[in-house]
């Protein structure tokens, strides 16, 4: 009952300080068992030794896929205003412009939708864009290296694996108001 009195009220800066930091934590305690996950998964003939100091297109690829469940979960309005922030604040963690910052994260957008089709489900599509962005298709057997597709074998402990790397918003809103 008395819930919403004790939780935290944080504005939208805040907001976009808590998501940023909460990724590049995620990610950076997380891709290294990430990576050897990749490296020693049965369906690659060779391993394609990815190295643990590697995750810049996983971050990428994290960042995006939160983005995309951000949008979702806030108003239309407040979504736009949390996004910005946060495309200002990565933009200067990246030294880039804000604009080419978001054309980045549009194209990579773009990238995750058009490998994911006919697909909705953006933890697949997270899933799919690594497969594809560390080019782990030479590394299976000759049936799928052909199809330059993911043996779906590998596509679903990925999906198991990126479901940890999707921001909780439900375990935020316990803790916090906006």
């Amino acid at each position: 009952m008395f819930s919403s009195f004790t939780k935290k009220k944080l504005s939208d800066n805040q907001v976009a300080n808590v998501f940023i930091n909460g990724i590049f934590d995620s990610v950076d305690k997380g891709f290294a068992e990430v990576a050897a996950m990749i490296n020693e998964d049965s369906v690659f003939v060779t391993s394609p030794n990815i190295s643990s100091a590697d995750s810049g297109q996983f971050g990428l690829i994290v960042i995006v896929g939160n983005l995309s469940f951000l949008e979702s979960t806030f108003e239309s309005d407040q979504a736009a205003r949390v996004e910005q922030l946060i495309f200002e604040k990565l933009a200067r963690i990246y030294e880039m412009s804000v604009g080419d910052f978001q054309n980045m994260i549009r194209d990579y957008q773009s990238f995750i939708m058009r490998v994911n089709h006919p697909s909705k489900n953006w933890i697949y599509g997270m899933s799919k864009a690594i497969f594809h962005k560390y080019g782990l298709s030479e590394f299976q057997d000759e049936y799928f290296k052909r199809m330059q597709a993911p043996n779906p074998l590998f596509l679903k402990r990925m999906d198991e694996v990126m479901a940890n790397f999707v921001w909780n918003w439900d375990a935020f809103f316990k803790k916090f108001r906006i």
